[in-house]
């Protein structure tokens, strides 16, 4: 809905004239009181411009009593791993209350580079919520794997300038801020008048100031109430984070408070349309934080007015004059009950996701590994004592393990008795043909193999197996299908569900995407998988940025050291 006139506003909400749409008879939650105040809401267009009073309207939505707050804002997620293109990801959340999400198209950018913002913010222009972008600040996100792309200061400016951007998407190469490397101190001058976005897992102490010093403002990586009462008092914002794997509510909703609430958001990061459907999205996250002892005006504040404020959104926020017109109505306060939405002035109907001009697809034909065989995945050497990754459910920080391996002619093999599994990753992009091998504990895997072109960042393929054929036939699917997820036992594809969108997003509605989890997830559990969430934890394995042990298509990664794991064979890195 357009913007209307300053005259026509400030009338409107003097009652002079008409509103152009009364929201009658709501329990407005006051944010300065916590009260439940009986009111009207007057909008004029695209704008909230009375409140507390009673309002006339051209148009009238019935409030019956419910309770009003303003539209929910998730203040960091890649809506890549929603597995949906942006116009199929807010038809999975605007129903949930979310008005407004923040996104690093930080996935995709890693696959196509700059064609990556141009897509997504050709899709919020086209799109009923307001989607607002920041720009990848890590592609690749280290030096130890290979990116379909690079993305330089210089390729980041011309974007800066555009009404969807608001700055630099979280930097997770907090090792080369604290070196200062140069290339991370040029993205981070270039950018020091924007908001900078932070990624610091497990950072604290003076190489924390050292990291907030170089003006970055926002935090996602707090996994204890310690480390994030840290970073708060050090003057971030913590983004306390629920998404399908990376699961920290739990640890950081005793810290969320009426007196903390100004410095602690909401945010989903990364959560699929199963957890979407089943579960909710920042609902949920306010539902639960509330269930574990948060007043319900400290959540209902960080799902809103302080997600606002941390990214400078200062238009919304707060149900009040002037605002921007995203309004929640709720059958239940507490369990976060949504019945209906208004997203700038309009109420939700289907019809404002028909009335949407279609965005062109990209990144179709972004899977170019080579065929590979069982033989590509075979680790020579003799049996004892190995680096191991270990999974931890609900985490992305994995565990630097060391377990005896044993060996079969000459070459290690997977041990399914003691719950190790291969893992490999599969250069995907063109550049080279690396393959990266090492092993995994955690998932509970008996047989067969599961493979991913979802692989965090660079997103070549992953797969974990204990059979190295079945490992080959799920990484050759994932090229035949144009990338996705893959269940294999015996020589046999078990289950799939194609992401041909540059390998990590579908074409399909959303509905056909959440029906095509369920039957991964029976597959997988056939294999004797024990993970709730087997495929994005898959996904985050290669990613080199998160301690302790991670895998690229370089070899395992040695986080805390930033450095290759030895082994006793070594593997050829081919650079592109």
């Amino acid at each position: 809905m357009a913007r209307a006139s300053l005259s026509e506003r400030v009338t409107q909400g003097r009652g002079a004239a008409a509103a152009d749409v009364v929201v009658r008879d709501v329990r407005l939650l006051d944010f300065v009181t916590g009260d439940l105040v009986a009111t009207d809401i007057a909008l004029c267009g695209d704008t909230i411009v009375g409140t507390y009073d009673r309002y006339e309207g051209r148009e009238t939505i019935d409030g019956g009593g419910r309770i009003a707050v303003p539209g929910f804002i998730d203040t960091h997620c890649h809506v890549e791993s929603s597995l949906v293109t942006p116009q199929e990801f807010e038809r999975c959340v605007l129903p949930h209350g979310v008005t407004t999400a923040i996104c690093d198209p930080h996935e995709m950018a890693n696959v196509l580079g700059a064609a990556a913002f141009d897509f997504f913010l050709a899709s919020s222009e086209r799109m009923v919520m307001d989607l607002f972008v920041q720009l990848s600040s890590c592609v690749p996100a280290t030096a130890l794997e290979t990116s379909g792309a690079r993305l330089d200061a210089d390729d980041l400016l011309p974007y800066l300038a555009h009404h969807k951007v608001i700055g630099l998407a979280e930097f997770m190469n907090f090792p080369g801020v604290l070196a200062l490397d140069a290339a991370c101190v040029a993205k981070l001058q270039a950018f020091a008048n924007s908001h900078i976005d932070g990624h610091a897992p497990l950072l604290r102490g003076k190489d924390l100031n050292g990291y907030c010093a170089a003006g970055i403002r926002t935090e996602h990586e707090a996994t204890s109430a310690e480390e994030a009462l840290e970073k708060i008092r050090k003057g971030m914002t913590v983004l306390i984070r629920e998404g399908s794997v990376s699961k920290d509510l739990h640890a950081l909703a005793p810290l969320l408070t009426l007196t903390t609430s100004p410095f602690l958001a909401f945010c989903t990061d990364d959560r699929n349309p199963l957890d979407i459907a089943e579960e909710g999205h920042i609902d949920f996250l306010i539902r639960t934080a509330i269930a574990l002892g948060a007043p319900p005006l400290a959540a209902y504040r960080s799902a809103s007015l302080t997600a606002a404020t941390a990214f400078g959104l200062f238009d919304r926020g707060m149900i009040a004059p002037g605002k921007r017109a995203d309004i929640v109505l709720l059958d239940h306060l507490e369990e976060c009950q949504v019945s209906d939405v208004i997203v700038g002035g309009r109420l939700l109907r289907p019809d404002l996701f028909a009335q949407r001009e279609p965005v062109a697809l990209i990144g179709l034909a972004s899977m170019k590994a080579r065929e590979v065989s069982a033989a590509d995945f075979a680790i020579p050497g003799a049996a004892g004592e190995q680096p191991v990754i270990g999974v931890i459910p609900g985490k992305i920080i994995t565990e630097k393990l060391s377990r005896p391996v044993p060996a079969r002619d000459g070459a290690l093999v997977a041990d399914p008795a003691s719950d190790i599994a291969k893992v490999a990753v599969v250069a995907r992009h063109g550049h080279n043909d690396n393959i990266g091998r090492g092993f995994v504990s955690g998932f509970g895997m008996q047989r067969g193999a599961i493979a991913s072109s979802v692989g965090h960042d660079s997103h070549n393929i992953c797969v974990v197996g204990v059979d190295d054929a079945d490992m080959a036939l799920a990484v050759n699917r994932l090229g035949a299908i144009g990338g996705g997820f893959v269940v294999v036992e015996g020589g046999v594809v078990r289950a799939e569900l194609p992401l041909p969108v540059a390998g990590l997003m579908s074409d399909r509605p959303y509905e056909e995407v959440h029906a095509g989890l369920g039957p991964l997830h029976t597959a997988a559990r056939g294999l004797g998988v024990t993970l709730p969430e087997p495929f994005l934890q898959v996904a985050f394995l290669p990613l080199p940025v998160i301690p302790h042990l991670k895998i690229s298509d370089f070899g395992l990664v040695d986080v805390d050291r930033m450095q290759l794991v030895a082994h006793q064979v070594e593997q050829p890195v081919v650079q592109w």
